[in-house]
């Protein structure tokens, strides 16, 4: 597992599909603080607001999202969630070009650790709430957009990824 050297897995890596292990602050595995780093940056570079670990190959429930400020969460959970809902189109770095319809909670209330081992609680509203969401379910369940959409925006999404996969060959051929 080479954490410096990262770049986004392939939509259908199994790694994008399976849960990912809690980070253990007392024997970490790696450098935290770097990897956080670099995270963000890939986040940004691949013009994102949100990227998991498991994404980019790094098996741990860490994942940076865009914002002011920006934040990389470690552990987190939702111990609060509105039971207001709004449907919204989502991306997802591991679906270039592809948007889904997603039902989510307007606001949700975490706790997580930041990269130094600091615990925090925060209330998230808005895009905020949708995008550490997303985030979550990659890390926590192994879960994509995909997977959260109700049926018919799921074959929608289906159909819509065949034809950017078909125009990406061709572009490519």
């Amino acid at each position: 597992m080479d954490v410096y050297n990262i770049s986004l897995l392939s939509y259908n890596d199994p790694m994008l599909h399976s849960p990912c292990q809690k980070w253990d602050f007392i024997n970490p595995a790696f450098e935290l603080n770097n990897f956080a780093q670099l995270l963000v940056n890939s986040m940004r570079e691949s013009n994102g607001i949100g990227l998991a670990a498991n994404q980019v190959g790094i098996p741990y429930k860490i994942f940076a999202m865009y914002g002011d400020p920006t934040y990389v969460v470690v552990n987190p959970k939702i111990i609060e969630a509105s039971n207001e809902m709004i449907t919204l189109e989502e991306g997802c770095l591991s679906y270039p070009g592809l948007l889904v319809k997603v039902k989510r909670p307007i606001w949700i209330k975490t706790r997580f650790n930041y990269p130094n081992g600091k615990a925090a609680t925060h209330r998230f509203e808005g895009m905020s709430a949708r995008v550490f969401l997303h985030e979550y379910d990659h890390i926590e369940y192994g879960h994509t957009f995909m997977d959260q959409a109700n049926l018919i925006y799921k074959e929608k999404a289906r159909k819509d990824w065949k034809s950017i996969q078909r125009k990406i060959k061709a572009r490519n051929a």
